[in-house]
C-alpha cells in the first residue's frame, strides 16, 4: 500500500468520500446521518493535507485527512477526518498505518495536539484510537453523528 496527497475534490477523493459516507450512512445508528463535505481548502498544506490510500495493484482502496482546527491551550491542533477503507482492506493494518501516516503529516505541520470524533457505534475506530495513544475528552465542535472526541498530545 502507498499513500497520495491530493486535493480533497479531486475525482479519486470524491469517490472515496461518497463511498465513506454511504458506508455512514447505511450504518448509522441513533437518528439521522447528517453529510458534511469537506472544504477541500482545509486540506491544503500547511492548513492540511488529504490522502489516498492505494493498494499493490495502484486501486485507490481508502481515504483520510487532518486540518489544522482552532489552537487549545496555545498548542497547534490538527482533527483526524474521514479515514476510511474499503471492507475488503480491513483487517492488514492499513488503518494504522493511514492514522499513523496522519499523525506524521500532522506533526509536520506543527500540530502539538491531534483531536478526532467518533461515534460509539464504530467499535474497532474506536479500539484503533485508543490503542495508538489517543484519550476520551470532552466535546470539541458540534459535530451531531460523535458520540466520542479523542485527544493525543505529539511530540
Amino acid at each position: 500500500m502507498r499513500f497520495e496527497a491530493v486535493r480533497a475534490d479531486s475525482p479519486h477523493a470524491e469517490a472515496m468520500l461518497t463511498e465513506y459516507f454511504t458506508s455512514r450512512e447505511l450504518g448509522f445508528v441513533g437518528g439521522t446521518y447528517r453529510i458534511v463535505r469537506p472544504d477541500p481548502a482545509g486540506f491544503e498544506p500547511p492548513a492540511g493535507v488529504f490522502l489516498l490510500v492505494r493498494d499493490d495493484a495502484d486501486s485507490v482502496v481508502g481515504c483520510g485527512g487532518v486540518r489544522r482546527i482552532d489552537d487549545a491551550d496555545d498548542l497547534i491542533r490538527y482533527e483526524v477526518k474521514h479515514l476510511w477503507l474499503r471492507e475488503e482492506t480491513r483487517g492488514r493494518g492499513w488503518g494504522r498505518a493511514l492514522l499513523a501516516e496522519l499523525e506524521a503529516r500532522a506533526t509536520a505541520f506543527g500540530a502539538r495536539i491531534l483531536v478526532l470524533d467518533t461515534n460509539d457505534s464504530l467499535t474497532a475506530a474506536g479500539a484503533l484510537y485508543r490503542s495508538a495513544g489517543f484519550a476520551s475528552v470532552p466535546t470539541y465542535n458540534d459535530n451531531v453523528n460523535a458520540t466520542t472526541w479523542y485527544a493525543k498530545t505529539l511530540a
